[in-house]
């Protein structure tokens, strides 16, 4: 069984300590994180945003969302001592003026302790807190600054967010979090090629006919309407998300497990990518967006109509890419990324399609069976699919069946989620699974060419009921190569 090691003592303040994002994910990590006992009674935690409320009413917010998301393993005795290192400071994140000095009371005077500022807040407030932090001299130390996604709109504003920050934290401070890379699956990616013979020499053109990177959704915009008509699925998820796991996939052996050496890596990625011209829009891409449908048995709006615009809107709900890496190892090979939101259900998987053997001896009907699958949610599992003779007479019978590693059931214990292992490793100091500055603009860079594409050439979204899987363009996109989106039968 896994053993869970303590961290070393440390302070977090969470900005926007009231907000979604740190009731439904950060509080709920970090109680859980105490209940198996990775944090130090010393430790304390801070939450902090616009609402006046003291630090009793802060915990009882904190209570009812760690409760929530703990279900039937809710400890009361746990939470009884939790609560203790849990406190509350009004601040408004955008007035320099506000009570800083107050907030830096609550933190411990000890010089050498992680002192970690998560900014779970609009990304246009980071420069302001940051600058805020160094003027009350929260800068410096063991003191890290989390950047949570997305960090800008597009390379320009990324780059000028990077420019604010880096004016008071070094890059070796700061912690661009994308939660995909703490899932464990996705960690597993590496140990898979890296430490099984088995794979490795297998992992380029040669072997393998195309990857699939889907991140599927069956829910709506679920109150974040205001920011997701803004972005679209371009940017909130392929730019972070999906290119991650491309990144990961596709990346080169780094030299050791240093985080710099990972990270340089993951980049080599992102600036062999080809570009999206205008003249190549609508033959390597699809947009769409969810129209009225069924889902779960029941009636859906459409995007539209939950947007309430009167006008209409040309925010993508979904894309597919046929994207082409252009280096030695994967010239040929294409990588179909795909994300939507309102689909059949809610999965997201890795798909490595392996080429024919040279010679079928069992007939052009058994087809390619040979795959591997990585599922990040919402069962993580990986999975080899092989052909193996099916029992019985009647003649001979091959059928492909998976060789398969469900987390669930092969480790009988509850492991930690993406974010209660990010929060460790910023604790930790572990930079590995955090971007780099160049890493995020390289990959606004790719996305904004895209985006001028689909500007210059006028493509607009195809829409798409609700509950299916995306646009009849997604599916012509696999099928003009002969290929088409992996399903679990």
């Amino acid at each position: 069984m896994a053993k869970f090691v303590p961290v070393e003592p440390f302070d977090i303040v969470i900005f926007g300590g009231t907000g979604d994002l740190s009731r439904r994910k950060l509080l709920p990590a970090l109680y859980h994180r105490w209940v198996d006992g990775q944090i130090p009674e010393n430790s304390t935690i801070v939450g902090t945003a616009r609402s006046d409320m003291d630090d009793a009413a802060y915990r009882a917010v904190a209570k009812e969302a760690c409760e929530k998301a703990s279900g039937k393993s809710w400890d009361a005795d746990a939470w009884d001592k939790f609560e203790k290192i849990l406190h509350y400071v009004t601040i408004d994140a955008t007035n320099p003026e506000g009570d800083w000095e107050g907030l830096k009371s609550k933190m411990t005077s000890e010089e050498e302790r992680p002192r970690i500022f998560y900014l779970a807040t609009s990304p246009h407030l980071y420069v302001d807190i940051c600058r805020a932090l160094g003027a009350v001299g929260l800068s410096g130390g063991l003191s890290r600054v989390v950047l949570e996604k997305p960090i800008g709109t597009d390379l320009a504003s990324a780059q000028a967010i990077n420019d604010g920050v880096a004016e008071v934290f070094a890059e070796r401070q700061v912690f661009r979090i994308d939660h995909y890379l703490g899932k464990e699956t996705v960690q597993n990616l590496m140990v898979l090629r890296f430490a099984n013979i088995l794979f490795e020499p297998l992992w380029s053109q040669n072997y393998i006919d195309h990857v699939q990177i889907t991140v599927a959704e069956d829910l709506g915009l679920e109150g974040r309407a205001d920011y997701y008509d803004r972005s679209g699925a371009l940017r909130d998820m392929v730019q972070n998300h999906m290119l991650q796991l491309l990144c990961l996939t596709a990346m080169e052996p780094p030299n050791d497990l240093d985080d710099d050496d990972i990270r340089t890596e993951k980049i080599k990625v992102l600036k062999a990518l080809r570009p999206v011209t205008e003249a190549d829009a609508r033959r390597l891409t699809v947009r769409g967006q969810y129209a009225a449908g069924i889902h779960a048995g029941q009636p859906v709006k459409g995007y539209v109509e939950e947007l309430s615009a009167p006008k209409g809107s040309k925010t993508e709900t979904f894309v597919a890419i046929k994207a082409e890496i252009s280096n030695w190892r994967w010239t040929g090979v294409p990588f179909y990324l795909r994300t939507g939101k309102r689909m059949s259900s809610r999965h997201s998987d890795i798909v490595i399609q392996f080429k024919r053997a040279p010679h079928n001896l069992f007939g052009e009907q058994f087809g390619n069976v040979n795959k591997l699958v990585i599922r990040l949610q919402p069962d993580e599992a990986v999975r080899l699919y092989v052909q193996i003779k099916e029992p019985g007479p009647g003649g001979l019978r091959v059928k492909s069946l998976p060789l398969n590693l469900s987390y669930a059931e092969s480790f009988m214990l509850r492991y930690p989620d993406a974010y209660e292992r990010l929060l460790m490793d910023v604790v930790r100091g572990n930079l590995s699974l955090f971007m780099r500055r160049d890493e995020v603009e390289a990959a606004w860079r790719w996305v904004d060419g895209l985006i001028e594409a689909w500007e210059t050439s006028g493509y607009e979204p195809e829409t798409y009921p609700a509950g299916t899987d995306g646009p009849m363009a997604s599916a012509m996109l696999m099928d003009r190569d002969n290929r088409s989106w992996w399903k679990e039968s």
